[in-house]
């Protein structure tokens, strides 16, 4: 059975939405090694409708020598999550339908390895709920925006810290699981 593992880029109050308040903060060369020990590790990707058509028109044209994380991202297979027809094409994409925690279940049961999330907040809160996330890695930035959708909205979630990085440019990096207890 494989591990579902996410990457969530949030605010020190939770918020995903809306990546463009990371610009001011920049990007940490270690970040970005982390990043890669993550899908380094995987064998498909997951995301949310959403992150998916963000992301199809930003790396199905990219190439190793634009970013070294193109080939993971356009020569992976991707499944989507979301109840709309996906606007944009990509490469190995096949769309899972609207979110269904049986069907990601079984996508789960099917695969060995890794299974990774680049945002998809609503997807990772779901998949959090149904007990199907078996690791976040947040990245939260040193903002309190006060507004916005947050991760963990309106529930109480338990979580175990099992790592932990500052980098320079602020950002604290948490690797956490799910606690059963």
């Amino acid at each position: 059975m494989a591990k579902i593992r996410a990457h969530e880029f949030m605010s020190l109050d939770g918020v995903f939405e809306s990546p463009s308040r990371t610009m001011e903060f920049g990007f940490d060369p270690r970040m970005g090694e982390t990043l890669a020990a993550l899908t380094d590790e995987s064998e498909a990707i997951l995301l949310g409708r959403t992150t998916y058509e963000m992301f199809a028109p930003a790396w199905r044209d990219r190439t190793v020598d634009d970013d070294p994380g193109a080939p993971f991202f356009n020569d992976t297979e991707k499944f989507v999550v979301g109840g709309q027809p996906l606007a944009e094409r990509w490469a190995r994409t096949t769309p899972l339908g609207a979110y269904d925690a049986d069907r990601i279940r079984r996508l789960k049961d099917s695969r060995a390895g890794s299974i990774y999330v680049s945002g998809s907040g609503r997807l990772v809160r779901g998949l959090i709920a149904d007990g199907l996330l078996d690791e976040l890695h947040a990245f939260i930035y040193p903002i309190a925006l006060g507004r916005g959708e947050r991760l963990f909205a309106e529930t109480e979630t338990r979580l175990r810290v099992v790592g932990s990085d500052v980098y320079d440019n602020g950002v604290v990096h948490l690797a956490l699981v799910p606690r059963h207890d």
